[in-house]
């Protein structure tokens, strides 16, 4: 049996990535640095992966911001906007990413979106109808010949020409099939130049087949690989599916002539079915996703020697592979010093788990049960210390159905509040976090090494809210945020006050570009053991005469941004994490806080990919987990939320049904999709679409957010309109906030002053 993976992560196992590529974006290094810690990156991985004996090694799996953008690069689809702003290549590809503001001319960056059910964000490509779709770039063959020079004959890796047609934003007239036979052609050239270089085996990902799938879809995807495939001629093609199962296509990719077929055993819920009941080709290799991707605990070997023992008598050629690329998972294991070893003997990030292959590959080999590596595996799933706790299973067990339902009704609350808080037509806010300065971390980071004292720790976050009250004041804003100086991110912060929660010293994971976010491990039963943001919003408060939001995350976030337990259901830590939550708001209630937002930025991530499994396996007890959290509070208490980069069209209905009060979402990159669905829905909760693209270090004119309230307004009615960026501001600097505040503060008065005199 052979082994393989789908990729490994690029940041670096300490993110050299994120702080060469943050040089060179502030011209402390120029791009042949950069290049050469990317390069010294790529060669680490490809000896790591060699050394520990992998058999199929991936190339092409690096990328200096996201692998979308990367093969739209490839082969051409270069929005003209960015082309005629005559920078280099590289510059270009940054721009695409991130925006340009400098003597070259302005331009946002491309939209953004959640890849697939991952915290991952992925670039949306933009075509349009004049766009030539074809070879300009070389980094896919370059990366192969860089593992070669490393005696590594490599797998290239690259995302299919399916997936990439369905991920695309089409601007124009041509959609998908319009470009299927520029896609062909482009695909047949790349096949037969990695041909020519001696390329054993390419691997393309093709993902969105998980998804459910039309007989336009189907024939689409037919189309493009029964031309595709011809060109392979010595090279063999691995197509690479995850984050499901593929029982709307699967015995098409039986009958296409593909070398070989991936498919995913952790998240595809019915791929064994589909093998048991339809079997597998004799000529074509699966390679099976049996270790998992995306979750960080350690590999059951006896259920995965099950699953290896089902295939083998089924008679099936196979490679032992990872549901999905590691890119989802930490690096090492080696750079955590402080957790105990028995926590840490129970988990995997991306180096471990190449051992875990070759330790499968191993034992499937021989009599596994009394291998010592066996045994010591099993050992671990008997041993769970700390992890349960007899008052919180008691308490969800005893939540009720009237426990989920906020009283009275959303229109009366609308109205009460409305008079209670006397706010202006489009009422201004911001998300919750202001600029992270190096000061701010320091603080935080001398208090955590006990280099300052707890005193000291909380006079400089007091200074700085009320700094940042101060600010907000003179810029005009209507409902004000304390800043969030003491947080470290907003699931990391609520999961070290909460019991359950684990943390890890340098277990980074990319979530876009140079953005990386390390998630908490949620280790066992989950409570609040003291109030955890109480102290800082009553003094906030105490600061100004206008409301200040208590700013909390929500336990559906708090669960898709950590690493979840397997050995108890998705659903009852979710329940346990919003009854903690549920106890920070009614505290924060009673200490005059009127305004509370929590935040479900992530709602949408564990979303099942198949529209059937929606209700019956997530929304169905999300939505009610954060109702729980805000059920209890009084009919003047207003309730906000948010939500990040994701597609929210298909769940508006689901959304509104959270009961909140008012709801705040990024559309400044999805240029107002949402907003069309939000009217033909008869959306009731108010809203505030983000205005402006914080993830980009341009500032917006006032002109600008002139126009995009204006069109905001055509599909959202005023009194149900608030103006906000369309994220938190901790990763940006004080001056471009400012700026950035200063303008949309005008532009909302601008446009209020309009619609009143029209009143």
């Amino acid at each position: 049996m052979k082994t393989s993976i789908i990729g490994f992560p690029r940041v670096g196992s300490l993110r050299e990535l994120k702080f060469g590529t943050e040089k060179f974006f502030r011209n402390e290094i120029d791009r042949n640095e950069l290049e050469k810690i990317a390069k010294e990156l790529r060669i680490k991985n490809l000896k790591l992966e060699k050394e520990s004996g992998l058999d199929f090694i991936p190339s092409n799996d690096f990328s200096f911001y996201d692998l979308t953008l990367d093969a739209a690069v490839l082969i051409n689809i270069i929005p003209k906007r960015y082309k005629d702003l005559g920078l280099d290549d590289l510059q270009e590809y940054f721009a695409m990413a991130k925006g340009y503001q400098g003597e070259n001319g302005d331009v946002k960056a491309l939209a953004m979106k959640k890849w697939f059910n991952t915290n991952y964000h992925y670039m949306v490509p933009e075509i349009d109808d004049e766009t030539e779709v074809k070879l300009v770039g070389t980094k896919v063959f370059d990366e192969f010949k860089e593992a070669k020079n490393e005696d590594i004959l490599s797998k290239p890796v690259l995302i299919g020409p399916y997936t990439l047609l369905k991920k695309l934003r089409y601007v124009g007239d041509k959609k998908a099939n319009d470009f299927s036979d520029d896609f062909i052609a482009v695909y047949k050239e790349i096949i037969e130049r990695l041909n020519k270089l001696g390329a054993e085996w390419i691997q393309f990902d093709e993902p969105e087949i998980v998804y459910d799938l039309t007989d336009g879809d189907k024939n689409l995807f037919n189309k493009l690989y029964s031309e595709i495939l011809k060109s392979k001629n010595n090279s063999k093609i691995l197509i690479q599916t995850y984050f499901g199962d593929v029982r709307d296509i699967y015995l098409n990719l039986l009958e296409l002539d593909f070398d070989a077929i991936g498919l995913d055993f952790i998240e595809g819920l019915k791929t064994k079915d589909l093998i048991d009941e339809y079997g597998f080709k004799e000529d074509k290799i699966l390679f099976a996703g049996l270790i998992n991707g995306k979750n960080i605990w350690r590999n059951n070997y006896k259920k995965t020697l099950e699953t290896i023992e089902f295939l083998k008598n089924k008679n099936i050629n196979f490679v032992l592979n990872t549901s999905c690329s590691l890119l989802h998972v930490p690096y090492t294991l080696k750079n955590e010093s402080k957790l105990d070893n028995k926590y840490l003997e129970h988990f995997s990030f991306a180096e471990e788990k190449l051992v875990e292959l070759k330790d499968l590959k191993e034992l499937s080999e021989n009599n596994y049960e009394t291998d010592k590596k066996y045994i010591e595996n099993q050992k671990l799933f008997n041993n769970r210390p700390d992890s349960y706790d007899k008052d919180v299973n008691n308490r969800v067990n005893n939540i009720k159905e009237e426990d989920y339902i906020r009283k009275p009704d959303f229109e009366t609350r609308e109205k009460i509040q409305r008079e209670k808080f006397k706010l202006p037509l489009f009422p201004t806010t911001t998300i919750g976090s202001f600029p992270q300065t190096k000061e701010v971390r320091k603080n935080r980071s001398d208090f955590k090494n006990n280099l300052i004292s707890e005193e000291e720790y909380i006079a400089f976050n007091k200074e700085k809210i009320k700094e940042c009250i101060r600010e907000q004041e003179e810029i005009g804003i209507d409902v004000l945020v304390h800043g969030e100086f003491e947080r470290n991110d907003m699931v990391e912060y609520f999961g070290e006050r909460l019991n359950g929660f684990l943390f890890t010293e340098k277990a980074w994971v990319q979530s876009y570009g140079t953005r990386c976010v390390k998630p908490p491990i949620i280790w066992g039963d989950v409570f609040r053991k003291n109030q955890m943001t109480v102290f800082w919003s009553k003094y906030a408060k105490s600061l100004t005469n206008k409301e200040v939001k208590g700013m909390l995350t929500g336990p559906v976030t708090i669960l898709n941004w950590s690493f979840p337990r397997e050995d108890i259901e998705i659903k009852e830590q979710t329940l346990q994490i919003a009854l903690a939550i549920r106890d920070e708001v009614l505290d924060l209630e009673k200490n005059g806080i009127n305004i509370i937002q929590v935040d479900e930025a992530a709602l949408r991530e564990k979303l099942p990919l198949r529209k059937s499994d929606w209700f019956k396996e997530y929304l169905a007890w999300a939505i009610p987990a954060f109702r729980l959290v805000h059920s209890g509070v009084k009919e003047d208490t207003q309730i906000h939320t948010h939500m990040c980069y994701s597609e929210f069209t298909d769940i508006i209905k689901a959304i509104d049904d959270m009961d909140a009060d008012v709801i705040s979402f990024e559309a400044s990159r999805s240029d107002l999709q949402i907003l069309d669905s939000l009217k033909e829905n008869n959306f009731k909760t108010q809203v505030g679409p983000g205005v402006y693209d914080i993830h980009s270090p341009r500032i917006p004119s006032k002109e600008e957010l002139v126009n995009q309230i204006k069109r905001i307004l055509e599909k959202v009615s005023p009194e149900k309109l608030w103006i906000n960026p369309d994220c938190g501001l901790k990763t940006r600097g004080n001056k471009e906030v400012r700026e950035s505040l200063k303008n949309l503060l005008n532009a909302t008065r601008e446009v209020r002053d309009e619609n009143n005199r029209n009143i």
